[in-house]
């Protein structure tokens, strides 16, 4: 059943200019009251067998000559046994889907409250989604329109970040293409976005779009080649990219090019995610053909990650190679997220989830593994909730899919994720 989408969008006579949008707060999670106190009252029979319990652990009569001396113990060697730590976060096959009628979701940032902003690639809409719930799943409430976004092609209202103080400042940053350029604005919720970064070269595909705070606060945005390859070699470029700024816009101060370049040689990247050891990993769209190859890449400062020179793993050692290659009908991911030791990466032809274990020195343990191959279509976003699971998004209006679109599209879908003590989160 498609979920019921409102229409939020204030006025600008209902606020204050400049004033931030009142997050929300509720005493608990929505859907779900307290489990109500139960007496427990124990039964004639229980009652019978507590008493034949009781009369068989009768002490009966003392012996005559009782030995009164203290208790004997063996003397503990070495240290008390430590308790298992408990294991690590873990994806599981259990999903649901929490919202519906969406149109091409592309962008997932959350909120303190535990509801999620969403933005919609071809209509410029940014979403709530949730926490507020019926029996047919979260709301979805449209709470704002950016004018000025371009749709065509593969451009749009792509990538959306949270501010970390969102609490304090109310700041909002996306990733948009217009007319002339992509660039990055940020705003508070109700009012118009300011450009903080113009000028990132825009065409019909390869436009990147991924926004996210790192660990260290700064925002990262990933750009694309814009169907120039040789300009992601060309570090005096926008294009073909992973960005590091300050939420002004200004190159981050120990960025390896005295710029805001991060990492280039790449040709479209449109996922980015963290890991416990404050890695960025990112996916990346190879070309077309035969010898094509998508890539999941471990990005570090100042690096060569070969596009257009090199495509997959090569023997070249100017340029990094990367970490996981697939085969484009099996890939062509987008989004990505990291749960434990493993990134998550959603694949738009693939139509399908690849979980990629990877350990403490950044290699692969065992093989990748696919999840929902086939079930949901096309996927795009991928973002683990403040709750801890993990939220997909679909693509299946974008004029890609064979069969088209559902009625129910496009979803979002929740996979629960098990873990720290064996209690799964969702």
């Amino acid at each position: 059943m498609t979920s019921p989408i409102r229409d939020r969008q204030p006025t600008r006579s209902q606020r204050p200019t400049g004033s931030p949008r009142p997050t929300r707060s509720r005493p608990g999670r929505p859907g779900r009251p307290g489990r109500p106190y139960r007496r427990i009252v124990p039964t004639a029979a229980a009652a019978s067998a507590l008493a034949l319990l009781l009369t068989g652990c009768g002490f009966g009569e003392p012996d005559d000559d009782p030995d009164l001396s203290p208790p004997q113990f063996p003397t503990p060697t070495g240290r008390p046994t430590e308790s298992a730590s408990p294991p690590p976060p873990e994806i599981t096959g259990a999903h649901q889907v929490i919202a519906s009628g969406l149109e091409i979701p592309w962008g997932v940032g959350f909120l303190p409250d535990g509801g999620a902003l969403v933005t919609e690639r071809d209509s410029g809409r940014i979403l709530q989604v949730g926490p507020d719930s019926t029996e047919d799943g979260l709301m979805v409430d449209v709470v704002q329109t950016v004018d000025g976004v371009n749709n065509a092609g593969e451009g749009g209202l792509l990538g959306i970040a949270v501010s970390p103080e969102y609490e304090a400042d109310g700041w909002v940053f996306v990733y948009y293409t217009t007319g002339r350029d992509n660039r990055i604005a940020r705003f508070q919720l109700g009012e118009p976005p300011e450009p903080i970064l113009t000028g990132i070269p825009r065409s019909g595909n390869h436009n990147g779009g991924q926004l996210g705070f790192g660990p260290d606060g700064y925002l990262y945005a990933s750009t694309g080649d814009s169907e120039v390859p040789s300009r992601a070699q060309d570090r005096d470029s926008l294009a073909g990219k992973i960005l590091r700024m300050t939420v002004d816009g200004d190159p981050a101060p120990d960025n390896p090019f005295d710029s805001r370049v991060w990492a280039y040689g790449l040709r479209n990247v449109q996922g980015l995610a963290w890991d416990g050891d404050e890695r960025l990993w990112a996916t990346e769209f190879g070309a077309s053909g035969a010898s094509a190859r998508d890539e999941l890449n471990l990005v570090e400062a100042g690096e060569n990650y070969g596009w257009p020179e090199v495509e997959g793993i090569g023997p070249d050692d100017r340029f990094r190679n990367p970490v996981v290659e697939w085969t484009t009908d099996e890939a062509s991911c987008s989004g990505a997220a990291v749960v434990g030791p493993t990134v998550a990466v959603a694949c738009l032809r693939g139509q399908r989830l690849w979980l990629v274990d990877v350990t403490g020195s950044g290699t692969v343990l065992g093989a990748p593994r696919p999840l929902l191959a086939g079930e949901y279509g096309r996927l795009r976003a991928a973002a683990v909730a403040p709750d801890g699971s993990l939220w997909i998004t679909t693509s299946n209006r974008d004029g890609r899919l064979n069969e088209g679109p559902g009625p129910d599209d496009d979803r979002i879908i929740q996979l629960v994720v098990g873990g720290s003590g064996g209690a799964g989160r969702a």
